[in-house]
């Protein structure tokens, strides 16, 4: 490789504090980023890994609202869910802060004001929506009404997520305010505004011209499409009051924008955690800036804050933003408002001790250039046919060889075969194959090379067999099983930026220190007589029952959802009050039921009204078991005209609730009454 950076700024986009890490999080930003950091350290190169809780911007509002609580509440629940979930995935960050932090505050303002002092801001009065009930200005999230593409009568402010498409405030019909419901008004307010238009011009030759051919085609597609329809200035503060104060006189009640403060937060958790050296990481023209996001962060990392960066003039440019497409599930996009996802707090809950197997499926199937689906049924398959049958089978045994044949010692090698020397050969390669890789951001390649690496391992032993070698020649035995330990050997380190607490069980097993990149593949990493420790399997096969406990999950969540967007029936034409104070509804107990005879619908019930026990046939038999139905007290029309069914004279109608897939509930009081009760 020619020059090589003196350090290396890695960032991980900021994730919203607003609800949970899931899978798509996961294959999108946070595995590759720290992929590709353990690799650095393990290469000897000086790395710092940011990032932290994005802790602004109306999300955060509006959960504090759903939730009724404050928005601090809100972010300290979230802020301390994802890092404890990113420390359980052992993703590696050098620091992981929070955007509500002090530090921030001070950066990102001094940041705006030396922007504001240099004039590169341009101050506008518009129009915004105004709530007059709450006495608030609306962001667009704020603001719902019938979007004019779709007719979705609750799309928002932004964008109608009924049919995708991008709105403004204005564009709505009948908007409404999400505070009060009122209709709300246009009023003037000031803002200040980043002229990106006046950025074009050097924007294009940045990018178009100079990342033509580093930047992924993703990245690189949709930063030029940006600048081609033109750029136009964007504001940098808002009407709210939760998020960094505009630092003006005269901006009361403002915060800075999210988009705006959010990206500094980088820079200011870097400076909270390096307080002495953090410059050398933003500064310094020998550093190199890698951004780590998903797709919908494209024009942020690439346009703006370079925009923002460039304006300030005193910070590194990103030298690649290596933005990864969306992960599906199951065949359906990943929703967080559905709930349809992964989340990966459940899956360290439901998976102990697990978390390589899931950083190895979501790279081995990462969506580097195209959108990819994740399915359980795939995550089995991958496990136990790549990570158990070829990587974990592969080491297993040579090291239960090793302990059965040569007492657990490192076997001396006698003169080597052609395919001894090949195999070595090939071994030695891979280090710098799957090196070049990661440095290429192609993870997804760097980990098959990866298992590549165990498939050479497990040929050579099949080729070999020390399993029947040993009763002929052990010395040519020993060779084998030699030859094979140096490939396990090289494995470790090579494993540790995809697999880092299988590797480490890996050196632990061969009893050597995990090593870094130059180790990786030299050929007598395990000389004769090192004695092992206890072989262990290094992965568990993952039984059938197992994944299609995750899959039901999956569908009830479905299923609820269904049920949740289930339109209600419409009301029945109205009846007078006499019409209905003719019904005489009053609550008893079953006392017995039981089948009726030849059908599958209907049982047989008893049940005391306190005025007199009386029998009536209802059709309940497919949603409850008769034995369960005894003491249940119900809700009788009493007065309904009796009727003969399958031969059984029913003297009412028990009252029941029918959800929207079908399933009965009872129509209890929620406390007991007396027997003949009335319902009034």
């Amino acid at each position: 490789m020619s020059h090589l950076p003196k350090r290396y700024t890695v960032t991980a986009a900021l994730p919203y504090a607003n609800g949970p890490v899931h899978i798509g999080h996961l294959a999108g930003v946070y595995l590759p980023a720290d992929i590709y950091v353990r690799y650095l350290r393990s290469a000897g190169r000086d790395v710092k890994f940011i990032c932290g809780s994005d802790e602004h911007g109306v999300p955060i509002t509006i959960r504090a609202q759903k939730e009724g609580v404050t928005p601090q509440q809100v972010v300290d629940k979230y802020h301390a869910l994802i890092r404890d979930s990113f420390r359980d995935f052992n993703v590696s960050f050098d620091v992981y802060s929070r955007t509500s932090s002090p530090t921030h505050a001070e950066v990102s303002s001094s940041f705006f004001t030396k922007l504001n002092t240099a004039g590169q801001f341009i101050e506008q009065t518009t129009q915004q929506y105004f709530d007059e009930q709450a006495q608030q200005f609306l962001a667009d999230r704020y603001i719902v009404g019938t979007c004019p593409n779709c007719g979705n009568e609750n799309a928002y402010g932004d964008q109608c997520e009924r049919c995708g498409t991008s709105l403004s405030p204005t564009e709505l019909i009948n908007p409404r305010s999400m505070l009060s419901g009122a209709q709300p008004i246009l009023r003037d307010t000031k803002h200040w505004f980043l002229p990106l238009d006046q950025y074009e011009p050097w924007l294009r030759e940045w990018i178009i011209e100079g990342h033509k051919n580093d930047w992924k085609t993703n990245v690189y597609g949709q930063c030029k499409s940006w600048i081609d329809q033109g750029l136009h200035p964007r504001a940098v503060t808002r009407d709210l009051d939760w998020g960094v104060p505009v630092p003006l006189a005269g901006a009361e009640g403002k915060v800075l924008y999210v988009w705006f403060d959010a990206p500094i937060g980088y820079i200011s958790a870097t400076k909270e955690a390096f307080p002495e050296e953090w410059e050398l990481y933003w500064k310094d023209a020998g550093s190199k800036l890698v951004h780590f996001i998903g797709k919908d962060n494209i024009v942020f990392h690439c346009i703006i804050f370079p925009a923002m960066l460039k304006a300030h003039g005193e910070f590194i440019l990103p030298d690649n933003v290596p933005a990864n497409e969306f992960l599906n599930l199951e065949g359906d996009k990943i929703s967080t408002s559905r709930n349809w996802a992964v989340w990966l707090h459940e899956y360290m809950a439901d998976f102990p001790g697990q978390a390589d197997v899931l950083r190895y499926v979501l790279c081995a199937n990462a969506p580097e250039t195209k959108d990819n689906d994740f399915t359980w049924k795939d995550f089995q398959a991958r496990n136990n046919n790549e990570l158990v049958a070829t990587l974990g089978n592969f080491v297993n045994r040579a090291a239960v060889l090793t302990h059965k044949f040569f007492e657990g010692k490192v076997p001396a090698k006698s003169e080597l075969h052609d395919l001894d020397r090949v195999t070595l050969a090939q071994a030695s390669e891979f280090p710098a194959k799957i090196g070049e890789l990661i440095e290429n951001y192609r993870f997804r390649d760097a980990l098959a090379e990866v298992l590549n690496l165990a498939r050479l391992g497990n040929k050579y032993l099949a080729e070999t067999q020390p399993w029947h070698l040993i009763k002929t020649d052990a010395a040519r035995t020993g060779t084998v099983l030699h030859v094979a330990l140096q490939i396990a050997a090289a494995l470790a380190p090579v494993m540790e930026p995809f697999l880092p607490e299988s590797a480490q069980k890996l050196a632990t097993m061969l009893n050597l220190e995990l090593g870094n990149w130059a180790s990786a593949g030299r050929p007598n990493a395990l000389v004769a007589g090192h004695e092992l420790r206890e072989a262990t399997l290094l992965f568990a096969k993952i039984e059938d029952a197992t994944v299609e406990a995750q899959v039901q999950k999956l569908l009830d969540t479905k299923k609820e959802n269904q049920l949740a967007n289930t339109p209600v029936t419409p009301a029945k034409a109205d009846v007078s009050f006499d019409e209905f104070s003719q019904m005489d509804l009053r609550v008893g107990t079953i006392v017995a039921a039981e089948k009726v005879a030849k059908t599958k619908k209907l049982l047989k019930l008893t049940i005391d009204l306190g005025l007199e026990q009386r029998t009536i046939v209802s059709g309940i038999a497919e949603h409850f078991i008769p034995e369960a139905l005894i003491g249940q007290q119900v809700q009788v029309l009493l007065n309904l005209a009796p009727r003969e069914i399958k031969g059984i004279q029913s003297q009412g109608m028990v009252l029941m609730a029918e959800n929207a897939d079908g399933s009965l509930a009872l129509m209890q009081p929620s406390t007991p009454v007396r027997n003949g009760s009335g319902v009034v």
